[in-house]
């Protein structure tokens, strides 16, 4: 079996029949059939790549082999956003009456989609405190149908212990899926851990160059023929174009998360050390709650790190804004660094059902692309030193 810098580069030949060296883009919404018969072929076989781009499209297959490759799953399935990727699989799988354990913290809009659209739907969710397995399981009703985790989770960096809670959901019969975006596959496998369905906002690392929106839907066959009829009359269409730009990024995605795992790791240790950091989360520090769990699940800890100033959420807003390397933008995942003032990007849905009620106003999410590290040590010096 090759090793993921391997397929990355060659998990996707022979899905297409084209001699072309670099991919072409088959920006096509309808594809011509040669005759009647191979019409009805088209026709019949829902998930053809090359009927209608709804329905699929060759840089789709291309794409799709490739994660799905990276993940360990028999197949995927890609969408037009992450959203559009967990929006897909929660109402592909859920009825008015069934319930949903997640975790009290969640990327926002996850949350707005549990506690909002679907709570609209008939489906109630309970939200339970994500580095306790066993709250999962006692959380367990017989209608239970999903378990949704995120791990790291999305402002404060907290983990979840896949394994057991997959187990237990095996048990009873009930599926897990996991939002494996902060970590990227070549830093986690949340299916080699047991979990059901894989979903990745490919926006941010595996595009990595903050130049598409894409989501990802990594599972079993049966599964994904579940999700795809779903996916079809739901629409959330990744375009030809932003399927090419990904299939691109993706070739050089483990060259560049090494490097990120690589940076990260440096400026929080970094900023562990400097007299105006009150204190540094990044799961690959010793002083990180959950740092044996992040040493047992994951290989590398990712490129997303949280630190506060002892000088108060003034300084925090004000740090922000000197910075001269990153950008102040609420993502990550891309070759240049971004940070942001995370009570200022959460403003608006600090809310108890989003788990950001208790997000620290001195705080600062920097997510670190692949520039040299010591560049970024000495932007993030001079800008503590001038946030005061």
């Amino acid at each position: 079996m090759f090793r993921k810098e391997t397929i990355a580069l060659i998990g996707d030949r022979g899905i297409c029949d084209e001699k072309d060296v670099a991919p072409a883009i088959h920006y096509s919404a309808v594809f011509a059939a040669s005759c009647e018969q191979d019409f009805v072929e088209m026709s019949t076989r829902a998930r053809h790549p090359q009927n209608y781009t709804r329905y699929g499209n060759p840089v789709h297959e291309r794409v799709k082999a490739l994660v799905a490759a990276l993940e360990g799953t028999e197949t995927a399935l890609v969408t037009g956003s992450g959203m559009g990727a967990m929006c897909t699989t929660l109402l592909a799988l859920l009825s008015a009456g069934d319930h949903v354990i997640a975790q009290r913290r969640h990327y926002m809009s996850t949350a707005n989609l549990l506690d909002g659209l679907l709570r609209r739907l008939g489906v109630e969710s309970t939200l339970v405190d994500q580095t306790d397995p066993s709250a999962f399981g006692r959380a367990i009703r017989r209608n239970t149908k999903l378990i949704v985790l995120e791990s790291p989770a999305n402002p404060l960096l907290e983990l979840t212990d896949m394994a057991p809670i997959a187990a237990m959901a095996t048990s009873h019969r009930v599926l897990t899926i996991a939002d494996n975006t902060f970590a990227s596959p070549l830093n986690q496998q949340p299916h080699a851990l047991g979990v059901d369905i894989v979903i990745h906002s490919a926006t941010k690392y595996l595009g990595g160059h903050h130049d598409l929106t894409g989501g990802v839907i990594c599972t079993c066959h049966a599964l994904a023929d579940r999700i795809w009829h779903t996916h079809v009359t739901l629409g959330s269409v990744l375009s030809p174009m932003d399927a090419w730009l990904l299939l691109r990024g993706i070739r050089t995605f483990p060259v560049r998360m090494e490097r990120v795992n690589r940076n990260a790791l440096a400026l929080a240790r970094f900023l562990s050390r400097h007299p105006n950091v009150s204190s540094v989360g990044y799961p690959g520090l010793r002083s990180h709650p959950q740092f044996d769990l992040a040493c047992r699940q994951m290989r590398g800890f990712g490129g997303v790190l949280t630190f506060r100033l002892r000088t108060g959420p003034v300084a925090a807003r004000r740090l922000v804004d000197k910075l001269r390397i990153s950008q102040v933008a609420g993502s990550l995942g891309g070759v240049n660094s971004l940070a942001i003032h995370v009570a200022t990007m959460w403003g608006g849905t600090r809310t108890p059902p989003c788990g950001v009620d208790d997000i620290p106003d001195d705080m600062v999410r920097y997510a670190v692309g692949i520039e040299h590290v010591e560049d970024l040590k000495a932007d993030l010096s001079q800008a503590l030193e001038a946030a005061g």
